[in-house]
């Protein structure tokens, strides 16, 4: 047996040594556990993590004692190993795997391409899955669950401000409130700003019933969800009441300056131009900021620009800026969401194609992976064409 405190997942050698099979190229790798109490949470309820690794890659998975052996095509063999260790791993620090985590194990293993940074080439060489970054909150550790997150994570962290760009799913907002509340927690920032534009509300919260807490509240509530899966309620509670956590409607940021801060501005892309200036100009000594947003989701008035799409172009380059671009291969809530945003964007390619002159400059939605091109509003609007388009 290994020492406890090594990885206690290992190939066995006569196994990894073991010529693959000349006509299906097979390969057969056995991993070898040191603690068969965590064995049942690995393999899942009646074998279902199992049951869907072998689904996916096409392998045969076959235990036996504290033992596991992978049969199937050489590639597939050495994926469902990968996963399987950082599924390993992550029992051995006490984290909880489920089906999530196991599709979340596989994106990872299976190389999901990483964003590159906006005006920059990426100068290291992708990760090892053994060292892609985590964040460390008193609730646990928020681990990367592609290559995208990983790479949006070390940008976080690196970066006094970041932009995170793609559709709903992705973990943008989600990863960005982790960063700030394990930075909270440390004592590198005295506080954390959240903020929305209150787009939907059109801005007039004066016709809503209530305060304003009572009025803002139920449209900035997707911050304070996050902030609960990273803090105990009454701790939220007790440092929004003293001032540690603000979350405010973007209208509230005018004539401030933000110091030794952490501010987020979700929904970006239904930010005007003079909207997002005037955020990105808060910044003050020691701040760090995170924009997040979708340019395909645009609830602006029909003709108005999009300050985040106008931002992007803008400031693609400015050194200290980094910019993540995500696909929708990188979604990572229910399956389906990921199969959700392909049909509307092939959709939305079907239409330009068909209907090239009814969109701004002939693009139609922007693809993701890509800096975005073009905006269109949910209710299929084109937006009014740009100056030099």
């Amino acid at each position: 047996m290994s020492d406890p405190a090594t990885l206690a997942l290992r190939a066995d050698p006569r196994a990894m040594a073991r010529p693959a099979e000349s006509v299906s190229a097979a390969r057969t790798v056995t991993l070898q556990f040191d603690d068969n109490a965590l064995l049942p949470l690995l393999f899942g309820e009646h074998d279902r993590h199992l049951a869907r690794i072998e689904q996916r890659l096409g392998v045969r998975l076959a235990s036996r004692g504290n033992r596991l052996s992978i049969i199937g095509p050489s590639e597939g063999a050495q994926i469902a190993e990968a996963a399987l260790r950082t599924l390993w791993r992550q029992l051995e620090r006490g984290d909880v795997v489920g089906m999530a985590e196991v599709e979340a194990a596989l994106r990872l293993a299976e190389g999901t391409p990483a964003p590159e940074p906006r005006g920059e080439s990426r100068s290291e060489p992708r990760l090892p899955l053994a060292d892609l970054p985590a964040i460390r909150t008193r609730k646990g550790a928020v681990a990367p669950r592609s290559h995208a997150q990983a790479a949006y994570i070390d940008m976080l962290a690196k970066r006094d401000m970041v932009f995170g760009i793609g559709p709903a799913g992705t973990g943008k907002t989600y990863l960005a409130v982790a960063q700030g509340v394990a930075l909270l927690l440390a004592g590198r920032v005295d506080r954390i700003v959240l903020s929305r534009p209150a787009v939907e509300a059109g801005e007039r919260l004066g016709f809503l019933p209530g305060d304003m807490k009572e009025k803002v509240d139920p449209y900035l509530r997707p911050l304070y969800d996050a902030l609960n899966d990273m803090m105990p309620a009454d701790q939220v509670q007790r440092r929004i009441a003293s001032g540690e956590i603000e979350i405010a409607p973007l209208a509230f940021m005018r004539g401030r300056t933000l110091a030794h801060c952490y501010a987020i501005l979700d929904e970006a892309q239904n930010t005007t131009p003079a909207q997002i200036k005037m955020f990105l100009t808060r910044m003050g000594e020691g701040t760090r900021m995170v924009i997040t947003g979708d340019p395909t989701q645009v609830d602006l008035p029909p003709g108005q620009k999009s300050g985040l799409v106008e931002a992007l172009s803008i400031l693609q380059g400015v050194e200290g800026i980094g910019m993540a671009h995500f696909a929708e291969g990188d979604v990572v809530r229910h399956p389906l969401v990921a199969r959700i945003v392909a049909a509307y964007n092939q959709a939305d390619q079907s239409a330009a194609a068909t209907h090239p002159g009814s969109q701004a400059g002939g693009t139609g939605r922007p693809s993701y992976g890509r800096p975005p091109l073009g905006t269109r509003r949910r209710d299929g609007t084109p937006p009014a064409r740009q100056e030099g388009e």
